[in-house]
């Protein structure tokens, strides 16, 4: 008998009593994957029938772009569908990957807006700077999200393209040799891209581009060396990429990361000292060279700054960035009704992001009471078709409400997904998983488990804090062996590369399997 059948599980009624926490973790992350599936059902309604692409919003601007559609609507409802439509996924998603690059493509891979009623470049001549933007949008908020969950497929072989191409075509002369932008926004887009490409690929040329635009800002233009510093997105990109060199440098070349530390610590501590209020949330821009705050609304971004901080902490021993950060987290339930950008979705939707990457290595009561309030919150928003705000931004909530989703799962996840199977996982030590898999209806399938992605897809030195990553929470490693007590039955020991195939069960209506899993 194969290792695989011998889990082929009939579920049974078990005792609520004890489990109540269990129970209400595989509702939430039914409730999470349901309006993902939702979002995906509503703009697929929207499609052009030719292509399978979509438009920018559902108010008017009928063109695909790169910067909006591409990197924040597109990328996650091609998760959504991974986990809740295998088919779609297969077909329809890969199909619009497919029909953009066919379509979009301009100077080199480049891509450029396409209008859907007129079949024809919206523009009628290409502006440079305007394609290296999407494409740095498309690579920072869409691909790497999607590298990073997915590791090497045709999205990671677009995403290289588009690197090779925006450096292909850098025309701007600095101090330290041509780049492509220099901007907070797209230079931050392209250290974070170029970082992480580096690590998936081993590809010097990643590295020394990194390291240009490393200098570029460290040596010469600190951000927070300027009169105006925008902690919010389109600004706040920067702070995250330049973490994310730092810690490159630290790893393969000490010697620049001997030349920055200097700069880099005193960003964190400018920001720090003047970019926050008393609970610690950033505001959403800054006059650094006069220690004045710009502009006192508070950024949903609050958590992505706190990414960059805690990365240069965890590398640098630097216990106080640490603290900070525990800090603001411990205060969060005070804020729990800010309307983060007016209420809107995206709003909630990026603060609660950066909320969870956070409580995945800082765990607090407070922070996490408020992500489930928030998620709650950013629930509430979507309408009967699905759609939510009806614009690019509703792939950001679906984002999020994956993120939360697989928090309350602990990573886990079913396949086929059925709206009703419900999967919820509490971590009751740190190499032990609890999980409950409840099922409505008979059902048949497997039960399936994250691995350490940092190290499988990227080969990361470490999993630290970033943008666009999607929390790794109980992994299943290759080279390791678990036990695995079904309830009732008796514990077995399996090796970690059979485990990552998944447990296969069957449960009947209104039943529940209880599996406790524990790294040996």
């Amino acid at each position: 008998m194969g290792i695989l059948s011998v889990f082929l599980l009939v579920g049974a009624a078990f005792s609520e009593t004890g489990n109540e926490t269990l129970l209400q973790n595989a509702y939430l992350n039914g409730e999470a994957l349901l309006f993902c599936r939702n979002v995906l059902s509503g703009w697929m309604q929207f499609v052009d029938p030719e292509t399978d692409l979509f438009p920018r919003n559902l108010k008017g601007d009928t063109y695909w772009n790169a910067k909006d559609c591409s990197a924040d609507n597109y990328p996650f409802l091609t998760l959504s569908a991974y986990f809740t439509d295998r088919y779609i996924f297969e077909t329809r998603m890969k199909n619009i990957l497919k029909n953009e690059q066919k379509l979009c493509n301009r100077i080199d891979r480049l891509p450029d807006d396409w209008d859907l009623v007129k079949k024809s470049f919206r523009q009628p001549e290409p502006k440079l700077t305007d394609l290296i933007f999407g494409a740095s949008e498309y690579i920072k908020d869409g691909l790497l999200p999607l590298t990073e969950y997915l590791g090497p497929t045709e999205w990671s072989k677009r995403m290289i393209g588009l690197m090779d191409d925006i450096w292909k075509n850098s025309k701007i002369e600095t101090e330290v040799g041509l780049l492509p932008d220099v901007s907070h926004e797209v230079g931050g887009d392209l250290l974070q891209g170029l970082c992480r490409i580096y690590w998936l690929t081993g590809d010097d040329k990643y590295k020394e581009w990194a390291f240009r635009l490393g200098d570029y800002f460290f040596l010469y233009h600190l951000p927070t060396d300027s009169e105006y510093f925008q902690l919010d997105d389109h600004g706040c990109e920067v702070f995250g990429g330049l973490s994310e060199v730092y810690l490159l440098s630290a790893y393969k070349a000490p010697d620049k990361r001997e030349q920055w530390e200097e700069p880099m610590h005193r960003m964190i501590q400018k920001i720090l000292d003047i970019g926050r209020n008393k609970e610690g949330l950033f505001f959403e821009a800054i006059n650094p060279k006069e220690k004045k705050v710009l502009r006192e609304t508070l950024t949903d971004n609050w958590g992505y700054n706190y990414n960059a901080i805690a990365t240069v902490g965890i590398l640098d021993n630097q216990n106080e960035y640490l603290q900070e950060v525990q800090k603001t987290l411990d205060n969060l339930w005070s804020s729990r009704d800010y309307p983060w950008e007016n209420d809107g979705a995206d709003g909630l939707a990026d603060s609660l992001e950066g909320c969870i990457n956070l409580i995945n290595r800082f765990p607090s009561v407070n922070a996490e009471r408020w992500a489930d309030y928030t998620a709650q919150r950013l629930l509430k928003k979507q309408r009967p078709s699905g759609i939510v705000e009806g614009w690019h931004g509703d792939g950001n909530t679906a984002r999020t409400m994956l993120m939360y989703a697989f928090w309350k799962s602990q990573g886990c996840y079913v396949f086929p997904w059925n709206a009703e199977v419900y999967v919820g996982s509490i971590k009751t030590e740190v190499k032990t998983l609890r999980i409950v898999v409840k099922s409505d209806w008979k059902w048949t399938g497997k039960l399936l488990f994250d691995v350490p992605r940092h190290k499988v897809y990227f080969h990361f030195p470490m999993d630290y804090p970033r943008l666009n990553q999607f929390p790794e929470w109980f992994t299943v490693d290759t080279d390791k062996e678990y036990l695995v007590h079904i309830e009732g039955k008796d514990e077995i020991k399996i090796k970690g590369e059979e485990l990552q195939k998944g447990l296969s069960l069957e449960l009947m209506p209104n039943t529940s399997i209880l599996i406790t899993i524990t790294e040996l």
